[in-house]
């Protein structure tokens, strides 16, 4: 007994760095590809980014366990080559990933810019609800948060565009063919247009919920992108967040309330919870 416990403080006391070397990265890699996977949630980039771990891990161990036993000297001369072609294959097949991944890197300044970028887009949008509430034009509006919406992108009309509030009205303009769907910004512009939200199916709304109001609710009920809505029949404003709604709001009451909301903190006035029986 003795002698086991003092060979246990002896390994202790001189622990294997080889180990702790090996332990120390797998958690490496596995923090990468974690935080990869979840940048890529929702999206094609994750299917093929799994597809393309799956590939270079049948590779790597077939190299690594069978290419010595089973002298497969072609293959082991031929693997070098494959994972520099499989490089430059996941830069061109990640590039719109990469870029969206190269923005939020430069969005993420020390200096606090990032609260101008979120100011810009509260602007624009909160100009073009005006617009529409002024003019009776519907307009539906998501701007992406934690939540990604890359599979909401993917299946509308991608425009990745600076954001103003020209653009804006000019897709919510009756004559426009984008007009009825919806818009998502994402890292500070204008991600799609035409987009189609996930309706809700909750029951007992109020009756003058139309279907842009349905589907911002869907769409806050599902993930924590905050959505503003402008009634095509009566030019009523209104801010969908995590199953709640605020509704007839001003200008200048919307924008205090996406300040409140991007900024952390409450409004005055609590949303609304959109439940059985809410009244608009």
């Amino acid at each position: 007994m003795a002698e086991g416990l003092r060979s246990l403080f002896e390994r202790l006391a001189h622990p294997d760095w080889r180990l702790f070397s090996a332990a120390l990265e797998l958690l490496l890699i596995g923090t990468v590809v974690h935080f990869v996977l979840v940048f890529l949630r929702g999206t094609r980039g994750e299917r093929l980014f799994r597809g393309v771990a799956l590939v270079l891990l049948v590779a790597t161990a077939i190299v690594s366990v069978l290419a010595d036993q089973l002298e497969l000297d072609r293959i082991k001369v031929l693997y070098p080559p494959f994972l520099v072609g499989m490089l430059l294959v996941a830069l061109l097949a990640f590039q719109p990933e990469l870029r969206r991944a190269l923005i939020r890197l430069g969005a993420t300044r020390l200096l606090g810019n990032l609260s101008g970028e979120t100011e810009r887009v509260i602007d624009c949008v909160v100009e073009c609800a005006e617009y529409g509430s002024r003019n009776k034009i519907g307009v539906l509006i998501a701007i992406e948060r934690t939540t990604q919406l890359g599979a909401l992108i993917e299946n509308g009309t991608r425009l990745d565009a600076e954001i103003s509030v020209p653009l804006l009205n000019t897709i919510f303009w009756p004559g426009s063919i984008l007009h009825d769907m919806g818009v998502v910004i994402s890292q500070g512009r204008v991600a799609a247009a035409g987009v189609q939200f996930p309706l809700t199916e909750a029951e007992g709304l109020d009756q003058s919920f139309g279907s842009r109001h349905r589907a911002a609710l869907g769409l806050c009920e599902e993930t924590d992108a905050l959505v503003v809505v402008v009634s095509e029949e009566t030019g009523i404003i209104s801010m969908f967040d995590r199953g709640k709604f605020q509704r007839n709001l001003s200008e200048e009451t919307l924008r205090q309330a996406m300040r409140a909301q991007f900024g952390g903190t409450t409004a005055a006035g609590a949303a609304a919870p959109a439940k059985q029986g809410a009244r608009a």
